[in-house]
């Protein structure tokens, strides 16, 4: 077949207005339910009206990068790939900002558990001892518990070791495994401490990862926020402004949505905000993960 009817001159204009009518976001693919949910909330999105689709990522890295250059309207993204896409976004002088969230991305804490029997009574008792935490990207349980650390003297490779568990590199920490594996490194005594979010803490109760009574709570970081719906100013307002409606009308009663809010893990969207992010990019600048303009500069990132 001659090549010019497999890539036709004027596919780019087509892929251009097709683009134009509908809505597209990016979502990364950390599990195979990321199709199952988005897929079923594409069917629900453009029953009411609102031409949607999405692309899957492999890694939040691409994803940003293509949502500042205006190949995508609206990015599912991680805390960590908000602050690489706000600044990237300020580089480029274009605007983006958070349209929804979660009910459960706000006010969350990463937990630095010890075993129960153990004598620890404050963060800095952990000195020339060995920390697990998540992979080198997760938010919740490298990055904001190293900068924890730090705050309470501990500089990790002087006087505290850290052990990181790289499950899911390029996932932002979607993939708990990370997290789960400096779990049960605590219990198996490998490390003084592990690092992860409250809320897996509790996961990992439930499913008995982290049996009753074997660990405790030695301290908890202050409040931050986790994901967010970003969308860049490139994006079609009325189409945003539409899909942002649609989200935040979606009901925990309706039973179309609610394995899919389930999976998602909520209960229902809540109006974006960008203020619940300074922890994390405070400790982004200290372990000097992304410079201003959003270049990745840490050697030991790989997605």
């Amino acid at each position: 077949m001659p090549r010019s009817s497999l890539f036709p001159e004027h596919l780019p204009s087509i892929v251009e207005e097709a683009t134009a009518m509908t809505l597209l976001m990016g979502a990364v693919a950390y599990d195979p339910k990321v199709v199952t949910i988005w897929g079923g909330f594409r069917s629900w999105l453009r029953a009411r009206g609102l031409p949607f689709d999405f692309v899957l990522y492999s890694h939040y890295e691409r994803q940003v990068e293509d949502l500042v250059a205006g190949r995508l309207h609206a990015a599912w993204n991680s805390p960590l790939a908000w602050l690489r896409a706000e600044r990237l976004a300020k580089a480029a002088g274009r605007g983006i900002r958070p349209l929804v969230m979660r009910d459960t991305d706000r006010d969350l804490h990463s937990v630095i558990l010890v075993r129960g029997d153990s004598t620890f009574e404050k963060v800095s008792d952990l000195k020339d001892q060995t920390v697990g935490l998540g992979a080198v990207d997760s938010p919740q349980a490298t990055l904001v518990p190293r900068s924890f650390l730090r705050e309470a003297g501990l500089t990790p490779g002087e006087n505290v070791t850290v052990k990181r568990f790289d499950v899911g590199v390029g996932l932002h920490g979607d993939h708990i495994g990370g997290e789960r594996d400096a779990a049960r490194a605590l219990l198996a005594g490998e490390v003084a401490a592990a690092a992860i979010i409250d809320v897996n803490h509790l996961q990992f109760s439930r499913e008995g990862t982290l049996p009753s009574g074997r660990t405790r709570v030695l301290a908890q970081t202050p409040a931050y926020d986790h994901c967010n719906m970003t969308v860049v100013d490139t994006a079609p307002q009325d189409l945003v402004g539409r899909f942002g409606e649609l989200l935040l009308s979606m009901s925990y009663a309706d039973p179309e949505v609610r394995p899919l809010l389930d999976l998602e893990g909520l209960t229902m969207w809540q109006e974006g905000r960008s203020t619940g992010y300074s922890l994390l990019d405070a400790a982004v600048d200290e372990e000097g993960f992304y410079d201003a303009d959003g270049r990745v500069t840490t050697g030991e990132y790989r997605p």
